[in-house]
């Protein structure tokens, strides 16, 4: 199995969390703040993962992403909640700029994600690690996590758990 990393940012990263954990081929996911290169290098809720591409797609996890964030508002909160795809190297970059480019057809507004370099990654404390796991049916799962989770259900059956 070759194991390749990745980072994404949108929402909180409790939400993000949960999400990449419930796909198949997704080995490891890593909540926390992810910062790049400048001018990005502020720290930005996010997590980090480790998939097996043979088990799920790039384009899938990318696309999972997309949805289940506002993908396409520039809102206030983008500095602490950059929507992005953090890349390990510029090959996997070109592949992740191809790919919005072609998912951008599915949104009716632009895509506000980038792709960024993954520079540094800080876990988040321990206690909110697997958030939902351990705070299932509490409010903010329910207002915000679970309708996450329903819509992956829904639009990626195939590659839920």
């Amino acid at each position: 199995m070759a194991v390749e990393t990745i980072g994404f940012g949108g929402g909180c990263h409790w939400c993000t969390e949960a999400v990449f954990a419930a796909l198949k081929g997704v080995g490891r996911v890593e909540q926390g703040f992810i910062r790049s290169k400048p001018p990005d290098d502020g720290w930005s809720e996010a997590v980090r993962l480790g998939f097996d591409p043979d088990e799920i797609d790039r384009e899938v996890l990318i696309e999972a992403h997309l949805r289940t964030h506002a993908s396409t508002s520039n809102h206030s909160m983008r500095g602490k909640y950059r929507s992005a795809v953090y890349v390990v190297d510029e090959a996997q970059g070109e592949a992740v700029r191809a790919t919005l480019g072609r998912l951008q057809a599915g949104f009716e507004r632009p895509l506000v994600t980038r792709v960024l370099s993954l520079g540094a990654f800080r876990a988040s404390a321990e206690p909110f690690r697997n958030y939902h796991e351990k705070q299932a049916g509490g409010p903010f799962c329910t207002r915000y996590i679970d309708p996450k989770l329903a819509r992956l259900r829904r639009d990626f059956a195939a590659h839920v758990r």
